[in-house]
């Protein structure tokens, strides 16, 4: 759950998202603490949100190469929003980064990509969408759920950095 209230915003057919409520700091980075499986939205020290996650099937450790599961760490930038997703909405991560390039250039492998923020796969039941953190089901990327990645969307722009911690 967030930690602050949303402000609604009614938009177009009858839709509302939330949108940042005008006492608040613009989002200016967003954390990731894998080990914790939590993603928190800050102003400078300040946490504005905090979600639970899932990560990669196989969350410890950097990503290495294509198809390990693991969701890397790092610094990222926030690179590209999907409004249409198979998992609800998607904002693209800037994995693979140059140190990411030559780490898997010296180990003969492919780095991947595609890793981004998203919501949830609609294939998961209704009774697991509030726990899907519970489970590491991602290919590598970091999941909130549809109502989550819609606060995350309202509050960040391109360019976001983007803190991948173990």
């Amino acid at each position: 759950m967030p930690t602050r209230r949303a402000v609604v915003m009614p938009l177009l057919a009858g839709l509302a998202l939330p949108r940042r409520a005008a006492a608040l700091p613009p989002v200016d980075r967003i954390e990731v603490r894998k080990r914790e499986r939590v993603m928190e939205l800050k102003a400078g020290s300040e946490v504005l949100w905090r979600f639970r996650v899932a990560l990669g099937r196989r969350p410890e450790g950097h990503k290495l190469r294509e198809g390990d599961g693991r969701t890397p760490e790092g610094r990222y930038e926030l690179a590209e929003f999907l409004p249409k997703s198979y998992f609800y909405k998607a904002i693209r991560i800037s994995y693979p980064n140059a140190e990411d390039l030559e780490r898997a250039r010296r180990l003969g492998v492919r780095p991947g990509g595609n890793i981004m923020i998203h919501g949830l796969d609609p294939r998961i039941e209704p009774r697991w969408r509030k726990d899907h953190w519970l489970f590491n089901w991602t290919r590598g990327c970091i999941a909130v759920t549809d109502e989550e990645m819609d606060i995350v969307w309202a509050s960040v722009v391109p360019g976001t950095p983007i803190d991948i911690l173990p």
